[in-house]
């Protein structure tokens, strides 16, 4: 186990492929971390942010009939009310921010990849050593995003607004990689990418103190 392995943030706004982006490099044997995960395990059945969340909306159908939280409700409210959005980042960022860290502890490889959609909008960013943002314009991000899973254009929209704009997001990233290109050319970009990270977690081991 590397115990000071590199930590690369991979960003990109909904709709921008950044999955397909840690799949290419999953299977190039890199460890990857999925931030969304986080944020399902932390409000499972059983656990106290669940509790916590659904005595603070108990007068809204927040826990579906199986104990699961139910999701596009919460949305709903968190996207038209600014102080439950912050009411809700206040209970569960810690938590996500605990699960991660056990996450990229326990990594294997000399780099390891944390997928977050925001990680330049919560503390998660201070987590990484570098940053990679997959980048699409707006237009391809609607496009893709309402294609799958037959998505409503405006709740997308809604999200796509409610984070980081497209060239804040280009101007913080030390990586960019265009992701509106040819799918079939992805492989080798990631690979670039790769051998890119694999010199900087060399110049990480090498800098450790001893």
């Amino acid at each position: 186990m590397n115990k000071n392995p590199l930590i690369v943030g991979l960003t990109g706004g909904i709709g921008s492929g950044k999955s397909t982006v840690a799949e290419t490099f999953a299977k190039l044997g890199i460890n990857a971390v999925d931030a969304d995960l986080a944020s399902r395990a932390v409000v499972e059945p059983g656990m106290p942010a669940l509790k916590s969340i659904a005595e603070h909306f108990v007068n809204a159908d927040i826990i579906l009939p199986d104990g699961q939280l139910n999701r596009p409700l919460l949305r709903q409210i968190i996207f038209a009310d600014a102080e439950e959005k912050l009411w809700l980042e206040t209970l569960l960022h810690p938590l996500i921010r605990d699960w991660i860290m056990a996450q990229l502890q326990a990594a294997q490889t000399d780099y390891v990849i944390l997928e977050s959609p925001l990680l330049f909008e919560t503390d998660q960013h201070q987590l990484v050593d570098t940053h990679l943002l997959v980048d699409v314009p707006v237009e391809l991000q609607l496009q893709r995003a309402c294609a799958r899973d037959n998505n409503d254009p405006t709740q997308i929209q809604r999200i796509i607004d409610a984070q980081m704009s497209r060239q804040d997001k280009r101007d913080k990233a030390e990586f960019v990689l265009d992701n509106s290109l040819d799918l079939e050319t992805l492989p080798q970009r990631v690979l670039q990418l790769h051998q890119q990270f694999m010199a900087l977690a060399a110049e990480k081991t090498k800098d450790k103190p001893l």
